[in-house]
């Protein structure tokens, strides 16, 4: 029963009660006109309508359906034969013939729409073959069939067709407001949903900025070797909670929307060279190696260097979580290759606990770990493998696993990259040098924290920096001065960044504005764009690429015709 649809049910139910009334009708109609026989007929098929819309609600679909066919169509056979052919009560078999199509799901029960519908077929073949002498040679008198009971079986199939139809129209209508109901609570829920994601990215991010920052700024003011070690510990720690945050809004976002690729020329050395240092000391406390093997001859290639590290990063993080003795080894290698694309073979393995082979498939889900104890023991979000395989499955290929328990398991997959071509090598390995003299900047940013670490990444770069910690402040203060950009944080007190923006664009559309944001989410990107922004700056950002994006639109050189 779980297997039809409320809709099918309640139509087939209400079906029966209809037809039970019809041959109550005609019971009395068979009395009227002294046919006993026809009469107590009818009677005994009004109890098994009956019957048929008591068992459809006692979960008994199929034998309802079966049961209501067989008895309607004998009934109209048996009634056609008393009334014979001046009555056309065999009309009624052409309904018989059609309802098996909106009775039965022509998807899964074929063969019972066909079996109903030549059912139909044939008893209407074989009253005339019998020339309506098929239950018997006792038959009304032509004209009062002709002159009542043609018209009652005209207006009898002409109701069940229209009503058929009708109510199958209502119950549609029924349900596909139903599903649109329930599609509005689940957008309002997703919405609802990112809002409060983004808000929350913003409230950790912002911190966590920071924290970022600040490591990066003690890291190039000559710190003692043992501050070193405390620095990057810092920025280890750091760099840990930004991927369990980028994880928690991945998935969220991965849920949605597809996952957009920037593939950059990428030196896959040293795109991947820091993670040996991300986990090395996670890996040095558990008394276990860390070993990275990556081919020298590797050419220059496209790909998502941000991606692919947040899969090495989540591979390498479950593994070293669940190795406790022995290591785990990181391997880059070049597969097969051709004039313009590489395959790059990755593989992770470790010497760790291992997966049993019925939980291969489930370490792939959500939330979702191999036991309850592994939880318990080691902690975790179950969310870093299916980012993985998301990923993963991006860049058009797949992630593969081989496990023992007890021995470890090793993590693999292949992505065939195209290399990159000699004018866009020549365009990456440009170096940066900026030329920001007498470049002034606004900052806008209430949080204290970020402002400090701002200020002190702008000003070594002789960056002249001004401070507005809410979206009036600023718009007050670029009608009073002249700024080369503006660096726009978007959660703001007062007035947030977005209506700051769309303020200073009604009397100053030159001016560059930056969104600081620390959101993930489109409809934030979307309406950053729409309050007029140029451009966007991800929170916690890389001081190389705050820069670089700042001398991108401060030093733009005038476009020649």
């Amino acid at each position: 029963m779980s297997d039809f649809s409320p809709k099918r049910i309640q139509l087939v139910y209400t079906l029966c009660l209809v037809t039970a009334f019809f041959a109550l009708v005609y019971f009395f109609i068979g009395f009227s006109i002294n046919f006993k026989t026809l009469s107590l007929f009818h009677l005994s098929t009004v109890f098994i309508f009956i019957f048929c819309a008591f068992i459809v609600e006692k979960r008994k679909l199929n034998t309802s359906r079966i049961l209501y066919f067989i008895t309607f169509d004998i009934s109209v056979t048996v009634t056609a034969s008393y009334i014979g052919k001046p009555g056309s009560v065999e009309f009624l078999l052409l309904f018989a013939f059609a309802l098996p199509f909106l009775i039965f799901s022509f998807r899964r029960e074929k063969k019972f729409i066909a079996i109903f519908s030549a059912f139909a077929l044939l008893l209407w073949t074989l009253l005339f073959i019998t020339k309506f002498n098929l239950f018997t040679t006792d038959k009304l008198d032509p004209e009062i069939a002709s002159k009542f009971i043609y018209p009652l079986s005209l207006g009898t199939t002409l109701f069940l067709i229209t009503f058929q139809l009708a109510y199958f129209s209502y119950l549609n209508s029924a349900h596909y407001k139903r599903i649109y109901l329930k599609k509005q609570r689940a957008i309002e829920a997703s919405s609802a949903k990112s809002k409060f994601l983004s808000m929350m990215s913003h409230e950790i991010r912002t911190p966590l900025n920071a924290i970022v920052g600040l490591s990066h700024i003690l890291a190039d003011t000559n710190p003692r070797e043992d501050q070193r070690q405390n620095i990057e510990g810092l920025n280890y720690s750091g760099k840990i909670l930004l991927n369990l945050l980028n994880n928690v809004l991945d998935f969220s976002k991965m849920q949605s929307t597809e996952i957009t690729l920037e593939n950059i020329p990428t030196n896959l050395y040293d795109g991947v060279k820091q993670i040996q240092k991300i986990h090395e000391a996670n890996c040095n406390k558990k008394g276990i190696k860390l070993k990275i093997e990556i081919d020298d001859n590797l050419p220059i290639v496209l790909l998502d260097i941000v991606r692919f590290n947040q899969i090495i990063n989540n591979l390498l993080t479950n593994s070293i979580k669940f190795t406790d003795k022995g290591g785990v080894i990181l391997r880059i290698r070049k597969g097969s290759q051709t004039n313009t694309t590489v395959t790059v073979i990755t593989e992770i393995i470790d010497t760790g606990i291992g997966i049993p082979k019925e939980k291969l498939n489930e370490i792939w889900d959500a939330f979702t770990q191999a036991s309850s104890t592994t939880n318990r023991l080691y902690g975790g979000t179950g969310l870093g493998l299916p980012i993985v395989k998301s990923i993963i499955e991006a860049m058009g290929s797949e992630v593969k696993i081989e496990s023992v328990v007890g021995r470890g398991s090793r993590f693999y997959f292949k992505l065939m990259l195209k290399k990159a071509l000699d004018s866009e090598l020549k365009k990456e390995s440009v170096k940066n040098i900026y030329n920001f003299e007498n470049k002034k900047v606004l900052l806008v940013e209430d949080n204290f924290i970020n402002v400090m670490v701002a200020k002190q990444i702008l000003e070594k770069e002789k960056l002249t920096v001004e401070v507005a910690n809410n979206g009036e402040i600023a718009v007050q203060k670029v009608k009073e001065n002249t700024y080369d950009v503006i660096l726009m944080d978007i959660q703001m007190p007062v007035m947030d960044g977005y209506e700051a923006s769309i303020e200073i664009r009604k009397f100053n559309k030159e001016i560059p504005i930056l969104a600081l944001s620390a959101s993930i989410f489109m409809e934030v990107k979307d309406k950053i764009n729409e309050s007029g922004m140029d451009g966007f700056i991800f929170k916690p950002f890389d001081p190389k690429e705050l820069l670089k994006e700042i001398d991108h639109f401060v030093n733009k050189k005038p476009t020649s015709k």
